[in-house]
């Protein structure tokens, strides 16, 4: 039985979708129609209590949280790292794209204090190597890279200033697995 990746037509959804696609598992994307409440009805509440999206059913094993997903999906199929401390830092990565860089960018009223804050590490370890943790592609790349990506598609933020985030977000936006995903919605 594949995946079930339970998602609206505009939600996180397409974030576990890109890594499932990086990561070749076969899945069924189970299209939930939020505006007349699909999310809300029992069916769907035995999944998810809270009636939010995303959501994965791999077998008889049920998670939602759009980061606790990418998190089970790289310790299941992808390289979660060997080590409890590589384990552990893309977890902050993961963390850090819904926690902190999420809210920091996503809500008005923290953006001019936060922008700044944000992007200038981030622009200094692109500077260094192509990817969050150095040349490999990982779950981390995918947490930090859709909200640094949404960042674009939503809010077109002036990023001028911080030219390797700019690449970044060109290099992660060229791989096939996002075009399928998250860049249609670019269009």
């Amino acid at each position: 039985m594949a995946l079930k990746l339970y998602g609206g037509a505009r939600s996180r959804a397409s974030i576990v979708q890109w890594y499932l696609e990086e990561l070749g598992v076969p899945y069924q994307f189970v299209l939930l129609d939020m505006q007349s409440g699909e999310h809300l009805q029992p069916e769907y509440l035995k999944i998810n209590p809270v009636g939010k999206v995303p959501a994965i059913v791999d077998g008889d094993f049920q998670l939602w949280e759009s980061g606790a997903i990418l998190v089970y999906l790289a310790q299941k199929y992808g390289n979660a790292g060997k080590s409890p401390e590589e384990q552990a830092t893309l977890v902050q990565w993961v963390l850090f794209a819904n926690a902190t860089f999420g809210p920091g960018i996503f809500i008005e009223s923290n953006r001019d204090r936060e922008l700044a804050r944000l992007m200038k590490p981030l622009n200094q370890i692109f500077t260094t190597h192509p990817f969050l943790l150095g040349q490999e592609f990982t779950v981390a790349d995918v947490a930090v890279g859709s909200m640094l990506a949404y960042s674009q598609m939503m809010l077109k933020l002036d990023l001028s200033e911080y030219p390797a985030v700019v690449e970044y977000i060109q290099r992660i936006g060229d791989r096939p697995a996002f075009q399928k995903t998250i860049g249609p919605r670019a269009q």
